[in-house]
């Protein structure tokens, strides 16, 4: 079937099955769309039988009305939204390095160590510029007709439309940081700390010895002592591996495990304690450069992960990293929703049923919608995610850095472009004699023997989603209330796991009362995302930040679409990760 694009003055047949463009796509809808918008607010003329056994609703359902109101607003969405921001650029590693050393490869088919065969890696540029489908036939992979790892993830989500919200090409967050900085290095070396250091119970963090000389390394990094690090500076046991957006936020405050992660929760009539399957502690793998190498070439895993028989509360990296492999990606948040409804928490003060002595919320702006949310949230964040990560960004996964760093560090040849200008804080820190000792090379350790899904780094699916569906909750709930009172009223306190995760101890720290349902949520986004990142080895920090924040202008973008849905009026306000205030309304 051929197309005709609406958008020339002499068009052009485009042959369908070479995909199809963002303009091309409006330009498909043609006569019928524009015919619709120029008629704006004209019925069409009813179907008489129709008409005859209809019941008219109450309100304004009767025809034309309700037609003419869903249309218009419809068309005011789709207005607010047609938004052109320009071309977003990358870090530039792409053109940096003629042999794509500094971009993200996996899956393609390699020439050696770090460095992807060039027409694999052209392959895959041309079929991202392009969207064509034949394009995308024609990727070279390393391992064609293997298994999971052979082929990429869904690469053409980055191409995906929807109907609410914001275009995901039109979301913005910065450039990933680029191969040679000091910022990756930073994140490189807080990934093979945050190895060394995947057994160490939480708990334990302030008395154990190799947490402490990892908080010394990393203080003598150069971006962690710059202005504007996103590594909490000084590293301290206290805020070591976690998130934070503003100093002293709800992230670096009581336990390190969000509150969200740990208190039982119920599906309805079916209890949840919160106890996960766990990988059994010290497994690691793709440390040596076969299996790397193998595995980087899209064939199968190194092995089996074996698991703990005994179910343990979330208590170590490991445990965090066993729940991110396999957890539906908004799986958290409803788990939150759960607990923040079971608990008492108010609605957000901005909800119109508070103070109705007739009605109470229910499919709009209650439960139900709130739950829903949720799962429309993922979908949305996703699209926006995959966008930065296939098409402006392309930013490598932290095991392909390691390959760098094993290159640089044993004078490879040949070596790879990128490896030769990395920055010094990696090459020197503490931590590389320890990975070398343990693993006799210094690629970097992974907990899932696979290493990342197939997909590249920058920014991450799990905290994008996040960020989402945590500002989906503060739309609908208040916030700043304190999560201990609630706690307490529900004959529950603040805990933490115990060292073993079989029990959950109450938590002694002074700042307890201090911690918030805005706090702990923000908290549980960063224990997601920088599970599935530092800890699974498989994103960068940096990569989880600009998430979380990518998340939440997706979400507010939705959630100030469907305002105008809604037929109660509203004003509702929400505290942003950044700690401003956003405001969703209909009025």
């Amino acid at each position: 079937m051929k197309e005709v694009s609406s958008d020339s003055v002499n068009p052009t047949p485009v042959d369908e099955s070479e995909g199809v463009s963002r303009r091309r796509f409006i330009g498909s809808l043609g006569a019928t769309a524009a015919g619709a918008v120029a008629l704006g607010a004209l019925a069409p003329a009813a179907d008489k039988s129709a008409s005859a056994s209809a019941q008219k609703a109450p309100g304004n359902s009767g025809p034309p009305g309700r037609m003419n109101d869903c249309f218009a607003y419809r068309r005011d969405a789709a207005i607010a939204s047609r938004i052109n921001i320009g071309a977003q650029s990358g870090n530039g590693d792409l053109a940096r390095y003629s042999d794509y050393s500094g971009i993200y490869s996996k899956g393609l088919l390699h020439d050696a160590l770090g460095i992807p065969n060039a027409a694999a890696a052209a392959s895959l540029v041309k079929a991202m510029q392009t969207g064509k489908q034949s394009d995308f036939a024609g990727i070279v992979v390393g391992t064609p007709g293997g298994g999971g790892n052979s082929k990429l993830n869904g690469p053409q989500g980055a191409l995906a439309f929807d109907l609410q919200g914001i275009d995901s090409h039109c979301t913005v967050i910065p450039p990933s940081p680029t191969t040679a900085g000091a910022q990756t290095a930073a994140e490189q070396v807080e990934h093979y700390w945050a190895a060394v250091l995947r057994d160490v119970p939480f708990a334990e963090y302030g008395s154990n010895a190799m947490v402490a000389q990892a908080c010394t390394d990393m203080n003598n990094l150069s971006y962690v002592n710059s202005p504007g690090s996103q590594i909490p500076s000084p590293v301290t046991p206290q805020n070591l591996f976690r998130g934070q957006f503003l100093a002293g936020d709800g992230n670096v405050k009581g336990p390190y495990v969000s509150q969200f992660m740990i208190q039982p929760a119920s599906y309805g009539a079916q209890p949840l304690d919160q106890k996960y399957n766990t990988f059994l502690p010290g497994q690691e793998f793709m440390t040596s450069l076969t299996t790397y190498q193998n595995i980087q070439n899209g064939g199968p895993n190194e092995g089996p992960v074996l698991f703990d028989p005994v179910h343990r509360y979330v208590r170590n990296a490991r445990d965090l990293a066993s729940y991110t492999r396999v957890d539906v990606l908004f799986q958290g948040y409803f788990t939150a929703f759960m607990i923040i409804a079971g608990i008492g928490t108010g609605l957000n003060p901005g909800n119109p049923y508070i103070g109705s002595q007739t009605q109470k919320a229910f499919g709009t702006l209650g439960g139900p919608d709130a739950a829903g949310t949720l799962c429309e949230m993922a979908t949305r964040a996703l699209k926006a995610a995959w966008y930065h990560k296939w098409i402006k960004d392309l930013r490598m996964r932290p095991e392909e850095y390691g390959a760098l760093v094993h290159a640089r560090k044993t004078n490879a040849n040949p070596m790879p472009q990128a490896a030769a200008e990395l920055h010094p804080d990696v090459l020197n820190s503490a931590v590389l004699p320890l990975i070398f000792g343990a693993h006799g090379t210094y690629l970097l350790p992974q907990p899932f023997p696979e290493g990342s899904p197939t997909h590249p780094c920058y920014p991450t699916g799990h905290g994008t989603v996040g960020g989402a569906c945590i500002t989906a909750l503060k739309f609908f709930f208040n916030g700043s209330q304190k999560i201990k009172p609630l706690l307490t009223a529900a004959g529950r306190d603040v805990y933490e796991p115990s060292a073993d995760g079989l029990s959950l101890n109450t938590y002694g720290g002074a700042d307890a009362g201090d911690l918030d349902i805005n706090g702990e949520l923000n908290k549980l986004a960063w224990n997601v995302t920088i599970g599935h990142g530092v800890h699974a080895g498989i994103h960068f920090r940096s990569s989880s930040y600009w998430s979380i924040l990518l998340g939440e202008q997706v979400a507010l973008a939705v959630l100030r679409d469907r305002a105008k849905s809604y037929n109660e009026p509203f004003t509702v306000s929400i505290t942003k990760f950044d700690g401003t205030t956003a405001t969703i309304t209909n009025q």
